[in-house]
């Protein structure tokens, strides 16, 4: 039973490192899920503690990560049409061929966003859209470096109580 549930925790974090860059999943909440499957383990001893700290964390993240992007938009002076255009654009950029696509795609759904918000005015919906795609990436870097650190700390506890995992 131990072994099915460091598996799926294995799963779990690989999945939070993925939610990093996937709007639709939240990476660090994903990845803490896997440290808690961790602890219901036998082997690894419940620390209510480290899971609570984790936890915090993760659900600090969850909320700035609705926070970030916005600011970034605002302080260029983007409008809604643009956060919601980045996470489209992202979304078709995960899809394309091209390399880092999710990245240019984020850039380009922002501008587009922006110029079907006001369609009139070119440059400010450059700089909006820099500023989305700036929040966005922000967001996302601090998403995956927490993703990060938590597999981390699950590889070093899974090795810590290795024989007794599998034993």
């Amino acid at each position: 039973m131990d072994i099915l549930l460091l598996i799926i925790g294995g799963c779990l974090m690989i999945l939070g490192l993925i939610g990093s860059f996937l709007p639709v999943l939240p990476g660090p909440f994903t990845g803490w899920l896997g440290l808690l499957i961790l602890h219901l383990t036998n082997a690894i001893p419940m620390n209510w503690t480290f899971l609570g700290i984790t936890l915090g964390v993760a659900l600090l993240i969850w909320v700035l990560d609705y926070i970030i992007p916005a600011v970034g938009t605002k302080k260029f002076g983007g409008s809604k049409s643009g956060a919601i255009g980045t996470t489209i654009g992202l979304l078709v950029g995960l899809f394309s061929p091209i390399p880092f696509g999710f990245i240019i795609g984020a850039f380009v759904g922002a501008f587009i966003g922006e110029l079907m918000h006001d369609s009139k005015d070119t440059k400010r919906a450059i700089k909006a859209s820099f500023g989305s795609f700036l929040g966005f990436l922000f967001s996302t870097t601090v998403k995956f470096l927490v993703s990060l650190v938590f597999l981390v700390l699950f590889i070093s506890k899974a090795y810590d109580n290795w024989y007794q995992l599998i034993g």
